[in-house]
Parts: C-alpha cells; sequence; structure tokens
C-alpha cells in the first residue's frame, strides 16, 4: 500500500500550483533541493512520474490521481486545525476551492457563499468556468466542488442535482427592428449579430440549432461578463441568451424583448463534491442546495 506523507503531498500540490520547484521552495521555506527529494520520494513510492519537469511544471494523468487525494488530505488537515482551534480568533480560515459558471456567480451563488461566510470560519478560491467545462477541474483535484452541467459523478464524488437556470433569447427593440422583422423570424435570427460571453460559450448555438437545426452564422461579439453581457445586449450590439433573473429588469423596463417567449433555453446544474466528512464543505453543500432550490427552476 502506498504509504502517504502530508509533506510530500504538500509540496507537489505547491510545485503544480505554482508552476516551478523554485517556487515551491520559496513557499514552503524549504531549499529547492529538498523539493526535488520529496516529489522523488513520492514517485518511488507511487511508481508512477507525477509530474512534467518543464515550465510551467504539470501534473502528469497519475500526478492528477495523487494530487486531488494530496488536496483532500490537506483539507482535513486544515479543517482538522480549524476545528481544534475554534476558539483562536487569529486562527487561519479553511480555504475552500470551488469552480462555478459565470451566471451563477451573478445571480444566485454569491449568495450561497455568503451564507457560509457568516460564521467566519472559511474563505473561497472562486475559479469562475463554464458549466460544461468546470468539471475537468474537479476531476484534475484543483477544486473540492463544482457547479456543472454533468449529472455523472466524478470518481470520489457525489452528484447532487440543484434545479435548471432558465435562459431567454434577447434582444433590443431596435435590433428586432433592424434584423427580425423581414421574413421568418428564426431565419433572420441565424444571420443576425450575435452575443456570446466567450468562445467556450455554446448556448447560443445550441439555442439556434433547436430552432433550425443548423449553426447561426451572424457574426460573434464576445463579451466576457455576465453584465456586461446583458448591457451589450441591451445596447443593440447582437442578441443573446441571457439568464432569467438577470433579464427581468430589462425585460419590465422595455429595454430588451424575449425574441422567443415560448422557446426558453433550460440548463440543468448540478453540484459535484468531493465524499468527505468535513464540516465546512457540508455546510456549503447545504447552503448551495438551499439557495439553488430557491432560485433556479425545478
Amino acid at each position: 500500500m502506498l504509504a502517504l506523507q502530508l509533506d510530500q503531498l504538500r509540496t507537489l500540490a505547491a510545485v503544480v500550483d505554482l508552476g516551478s520547484f523554485e517556487a515551491a521552495a520559496a513557499q514552503l521555506h524549504i531549499t529547492q533541493s529538498a523539493v526535488s527529494q520529496r516529489i522523488r520520494a513520492l514517485e518511488d513510492s507511487s511508481g508512477r512520474i507525477l509530474v512534467r519537469r518543464e515550465r510551467p511544471v504539470t501534473a502528469t494523468e497519475s500526478g492528477e490521481i495523487v494530487l486531488r487525494t494530496a488536496r483532500q488530505m490537506l483539507h482535513l488537515e486544515q479543517s482538522l486545525a480549524g476545528e481544534l482551534g475554534a476558539a483562536d480568533a487569529g486562527r487561519d480560515a479553511v480555504v475552500l476551492a470551488v469552480a462555478c459558471n459565470s451566471d451563477s456567480l451573478a445571480t444566485w451563488f454569491l449568495d450561497a457563499m455568503t451564507e457560509v461566510h457568516s460564521g467566519g470560519r472559511v474563505a473561497f478560491d472562486v475559479r469562475r468556468e463554464d458549466e460544461s467545462l468546470s468539471i475537468r477541474l474537479l476531476r484534475r483535484g484543483e477544486v473540492m466542488a463544482a457547479v456543472t452541467s454533468e449529472a455523472r459523478p466524478v470518481q470520489g464524488c457525489r452528484a447532487l442535482p440543484l434545479g435548471s437556470m432558465r435562459y431567454l433569447a434577447c434582444a433590443s427593440p431596435g435590433f428586432v427592428a433592424r434584423h427580425l422583422r423581414d421574413g421568418s423570424p428564426t431565419a433572420a435570427l441565424g444571420r443576425a449579430p450575435i452575443v456570446d460571453f466567450d468562445r467556450s460559450d455554446a448556448h447560443q448555438n445550441h439555442y439556434y440549432r433547436r430552432l433550425a437545426r443548423r449553426h447561426p452564422t451572424g457574426p460573434r461579439h464576445y463579451i466576457p461578463s455576465s453584465h456586461d453581457h446583458v448591457r451589450a445586449v441591451v445596447a443593440g450590439l447582437g442578441w443573446g441568451l441571457v439568464p432569467e433573473q438577470l433579464a427581468t429588469p430589462w425585460l419590465v423596463s422595455g429595454e430588451i424583448v424575449d425574441v422567443f417567449p415560448e422557446r426558453p433555453l433550460d440548463v440543468p446544474l448540478f453540484w459535484q463534491h468531493w465524499k468527505l466528512q468535513s464540516p465546512d464543505l457540508d455546510a456549503l453543500t447545504a447552503a448551495v442546495l438551499d439557495t439553488a432550490r430557491a432560485e433556479l427552476r425545478h
């Protein structure tokens, strides 16, 4: 059986996170030689090469498996220290690394974080990632939980349904007058300018394929901020899928319209998290489920 030592696991995490043996040595207050010795000892005991010795240093496939376990053990160590030192106001907070898509951050997820943070025990390391891609961070062990569109649990994780985020196909009245009045609205939408969040944003393509069974061909704007994305739609740069919560004030004011009100796009979301007995991770999971129950569609 592989004997895991915390100092070796801590060194592996530092090397991968910081991208070099030198930076890891500086963070851990040890020599670069000691870093190399710890990584080599861990590789010898596992019988696998765990890191690619390049710039930046990255984990191999085997290294990602060990790294995921390393982060879990280090979290448990930190969580235990926090519980035992609960009366010590000066102690370090327990860090919860999570992945979340921008639209959830902009609409409901921050409320769950605030509820957990009010206890004063935790600090958050949030990685913003598209819900279709966040599972990669969980699989590599970079985060301990993720809001994802993937229902199948990653090995060593639980997957819990959160509900669906509803998106509306929105455009400004002026945009509709310029681009969608003549001929078939569906065909016109496919030729009209589009506002994407970024190049991994597939919502507009997916939505239009449901309407017309083909990709839209209009020119694209990329606006990588949830609030600025909807502002770009309001400004008439293009049409886009906007979360219902963000769209509602603009719809009420008449500054945007729902182009196809009978055809919303519902995206199911899931909360995947490590199978750990961690009071802080359990508290976050409970807050996420409660907040999602109130804010998402079921």
